[in-house]
């Protein structure tokens, strides 16, 4: 079974998939002017500034929490066991190519956002609800890819978003602190419940304080190590680059490998294309789609150009990526050759943080998947059996649902995808008309300012 699993999930995240997800966000680029790189300055003081912050608007979190609450969901276990998988299978190289794909994410995301705020609904209590499976229906006109995408997006909540998270967690803790796994189910359980089962207001005041707290915590590490090594950053950064384009640090320099898995792992860390993060964005007070859409985009930046590229170039770093190590353990040995024992208690706390994180973010994902296909009274009853998986996940050995999560993830893209592709003249026009607000209010401040 495990290999048949294995088989299909190399299957649903091979060429196809992946030339889809990156080609959307290429289409994008060149539809939007590069918008990701022009309007990045002035999407960071949005989503950042509490000035900015958009309070009388429809909606039930800021801007900021509907970001963090989409970065608790994707800065998880893939900052840190992803990143050391792609450059153990795809050698250095593959983190230029993650950080490819994130730039060309980035376009996708907003279009996500920007679908999610301009489709969604307010439910039966007085909650806003939104996402793929709104846009698809209510934009593109095909309710049944909606139903699809939620179908996809309730169960990889329990897989992904669950399951392998307090997994990871749990062994994490055990091989750290010998602290047995049932005791980490335990406090897991409680502590995931507490928080989801107040809803969206309470799961984006905890992710407000929680996710600039554990992504700085694990790029400060990060950044010390460099610091203290400038000597061989720069050999580092070289030999990224260089492998990039010729694959020469994998066996037989196979340079579609490099390319695949730096793409691939890139992908499921920011999740730009899969339909998870529009959820959140959906929620959001915001006058305009597109000032919250310019907010989402943020999230594929710091997720991957940020945090995965302090696990990516440690790693390359420490040169220990062909001695054997994978996955946690990698980026665990990598810090720890620079920083001894508190380098590996780094990686440990960031794994138990992030995995956290990624449990909150995603139960909120998956409920609202849950209430579309059903309706907003089932909620309650997918809430508790999300916090009494947990415990299942923590405990048991999960071999099997980490390919059943993949193969999830990979599928929820799909109609997605296809939902931004028919809607990107929606996209396009929506930008416009926020670009031209957006100018018009940075005119009147240089006003106030003159006039002040």
């Amino acid at each position: 079974m495990n290999d048949i699993i294995s088989n299909i999930s190399s299957f649903v995240w091979g060429p196809p998939t992946l030339i889809l997800i990156v080609g959307t966000g290429l289409y994008l680029t060149f539809r939007l002017g590069f918008l990701q790189i022009r309007s990045l300055p002035y999407a960071l003081r949005l989503a950042f500034s509490p000035q900015r912050q958009d309070k009388k608007s429809k909606g039930d979190i800021s801007h900021y929490q509907a970001l963090t609450t989409a970065m608790a969901a994707t800065i998880g276990t893939g900052n840190i066991v992803g990143v050391a998988t792609a450059v153990v299978l795809g050698g250095p190289g593959a983190v230029l190519w993650m950080w490819l794909s994130a730039l060309f994410g980035m376009a996708t995301k907003y279009a996500e956002a920007i679908l999610a705020v301009k489709y969604r609904v307010v439910n039966s209590k007085g909650e806003m609800s939104g996402g793929p499976m709104y846009y698809l229906e209510r934009g593109l006109k095909a309710k049944w890819l909606g139903i699809i995408f939620a179908i996809f997006g309730a169960v990889a909540a329990f897989g992904i978003g669950n399951m392998v998270q307090s997994n990871s967690v749990s062994d994490a803790l055990e091989r750290s602190f010998s602290i047995p796994t049932w005791v980490t189910g335990v406090v897991l359980t409680i502590l995931t419940g507490l928080v989801i089962l107040g809803g969206i207001k309470s799961i984006g005041k905890v992710t407000a304080f929680f996710v600039p707290i554990m992504a700085l915590f694990y790029v400060i590490g990060g950044l010390i190590i460099m610091v203290m090594n400038l000597d061989i950053l720069p050999q580092a950064i070289g030999l990224i680059f260089n492998d990039a384009f010729s694959g020469s640090a994998i066996g037989g320099g196979i340079l579609g490998t490099v390319i695949r898995y730096g793409v691939a792992r890139g992908v499921f860390s920011n999740e730009a294309g899969l339909g998870s993060a529009p959820i959140a964005a959906a929620a959001a007070k915001t006058d305009y789609p597109g000032r919250q859409a310019l907010v989402s985009m943020t999230q594929v930046f710091i997720d991957t150009i940020i945090v995965c590229s302090i696990t990516g170039i440690t790693i390359v770093m420490a040169d220990m990526y062909s001695g054997g190590l994978e996955g946690g353990d990698l980026t665990a040995a990598s810090f720890a050759f620079f920083l001894g024992d508190t380098g590996g208690y780094i990686v440990t706390i960031g794994i138990v943080l992030f995995a956290f994180s990624t449990l909150v973010g995603w139960s909120y994902y998956g409920e609202k998947c849950f209430a579309y296909l059903f309706n907003d009274k089932a909620v309650p009853y997918y809430r508790i059996a999300f916090v009494l998986i947990v415990m299942y996940g923590a405990i048991e050995k999960l071999g099997i649902v980490w390919g059943i999560a993949d193969i999830m993830n990979a599928l929820m893209a799909v109609p997605n995808l296809i939902g931004i592709l028919g809607l990107s003249g929606v996209v396009v026009y929506e930008t416009k008309k926020f670009l031209k607000v957006a100018k018009e209010e940075k005119e009147q401040e240089k006003a106030n300012s003159r006039a002040s």
